[in-house]
């Protein structure tokens, strides 16, 4: 492999790994600050011991979350260094933001979050819960609003040519709320909120069908599928709004997701298919001028397909966008219909009969990731062969003084390094869990005094 594919292949592993975290520290984020808000308005003790117990699960996620996220900042100077000169004075900027706004949020009040329970009054706790929560919203705006930058430029101009050209900021709020970033922005909030909740309703769904810790999970359970309910209905709405700035500032994006190829012609909205990109074309179901329709409330509008653009400035692998759009699109679904059929049986006060639907809840705890992780895939694969949308191609922006084999060297090792720190993960989570929120083994009724 040449060194440009190395590069992207290395900051995809990385940069992918790395995003595990972050949406689960930001969903279980809110639901503590729910769990402990009831804890302080009802007095209640089961709340304050899930707040507790997410509690020990959030700073798992959230360490090895940061442990991941460090090596990215050095990829940019090592691996590409040309679109590091090219966006330095931009993700300057954005990045200064995150260490000013969101992570001295975060650094402020973490320490009162994990070590504060007995030391601070109950309603000083909650602001901590608060502002680490806030930090951790505040430090995804800064880093989607420097990809959303990449996506649709604003607010700079260019300065120098060839390789000693960089962006300069001339409008720092202009950069900041580029045409994409606050659709984009509330996505990425709404896909890390389920990723939380999921991972809150897999955990109390295992111990309802184990019989463990009933009451207090029925308990987490509803609060957690309120939460999934609500941003699996308004998550559609954002979609669509992100969908139609794509559709308006990156047309060969729109037509990749689509595998709409013709020049100009009403384009289908595909359910599931294949692109044959040999051919031009895709088999599969879908609506016939379902897109159009979508963009332009017309099913007959015409939409520029990939035709309409210079074979160098559209996606090089158009089925993979294609694939990783529907594969985000059908999770999405799948949540709306989930979490509604269980909301209707709550109503019915059979939410619990249902053991097979609790399995669903178990495992679903994967979806989520598999939705934020395509979902980003396609963002990123769309926006290709440009790393700037318009500006920069990636194939521009690489490091041409490091070889592939010191890049592949350093894959492996992330690699390995990467997997540890998994496992890590894995088992002290594993171990959480089968701990749960409270000690059985001491007194196993001792919980009935607080239900």
């Amino acid at each position: 492999m040449d060194v440009e594919i190395l590069a992207r292949i290395q900051f995809a592993f990385t940069v992918a790994f790395h995003y595990i975290y972050p949406p689960l520290s930001i969903g279980i984020g809110l639901i503590m600050v729910i769990f402990e808000g009831l804890y302080l308005k009802t007095g209640k003790k089961e709340y304050e011991i899930l707040t507790r117990f997410w509690l020990k699960i959030f700073a798992i996620t959230f360490g090895i979350g940061v442990a991941t996220g460090i090596i990215m900042e050095f990829e940019f100077g090592t691996n590409w260094s040309v679109y590091s000169k090219y966006v330095g004075d931009i993700f300057g900027s954005a990045l200064a933001a995150e260490g000013l706004f969101a992570f001295g949020l975060e650094s402020t009040f973490l320490g009162i979050l994990i070590f504060g329970w007995n030391r601070v009054s109950p309603k000083v706790h909650f602001i901590s819960t608060i502002g680490v929560f806030l930090g951790s919203m505040f430090s995804a705006v800064w880093i989607v609003v420097a990809n959303s930058w990449q996506q649709t430029p604003a607010g700079y101009h260019i300065v120098g040519e060839g390789l000693n050209a960089r962006a300069e900021v001339t409008d720092f709020w202009a950069m900041v709320f580029n045409p994409s970033s606050v659709d984009r922005i509330i996505h990425v909030w709404q896909g890390a909120f389920l990723a939380g909740a999921f991972m809150i309703l897999s955990v109390h769904a295992y111990y309802l069908l184990k019989g463990r810790y009933v009451e207090i999970s029925k308990k987490a359970f509803k609060i957690a599928l309120s939460v999934a309910t609500i941003i699996s209905l308004t998550q559609l709405v954002s979609g669509h709004s992100s969908a139609d700035g794509v559709a308006v500032n990156q047309p060969a994006k729109l037509a990749a997701m689509e595998g709409h190829y013709e020049q100009s012609a009403a384009a289908d909205l595909y359910l599931f298919g294949w692109v044959d990109q040999a051919s031009k074309t895709v088999t599969g179901i879908g609506i016939p001028g379902g897109l159009s329709f979508l963009v332009h409330q017309d099913f007959n509008k015409p939409i520029a397909g990939l035709n309409a653009f210079p074979e160098d400035e559209i996606p090089t692998q158009v089925n993979a966008v294609f694939q990783f759009y529907h594969i985000m699109i059908s999770i999405g679904m799948f949540f709306i219909g989930l979490t509604l059929y269980a909301s209707y049986l709550w109503w019915r006060g059979k939410l619990f009969d249902k053991k097979w639907l609790l399995k669903i809840f178990a495992f679903s705890v994967l979806l989520p990731q598999i939705a934020n992780q395509a979902g980003w895939f396609a963002a990123e694969m769309g926006r290709q062969p440009w790393v700037v949308y318009g500006h920069l191609k990636t194939s521009q922006a690489f490091s041409q003084e490091v070889s592939a084999n010191q890049i592949l060297f350093s894959l492996i090792l992330f690699f390995v390094v990467y997997a540890i720190l998994f496992l890590l993960f894995l088992y002290s989570l594993n171990k959480k869990i089968k701990h749960g929120p409270y000690d059985e083994s001491e007194n196993p009724n001792e919980f009935l005094k607080y239900t």
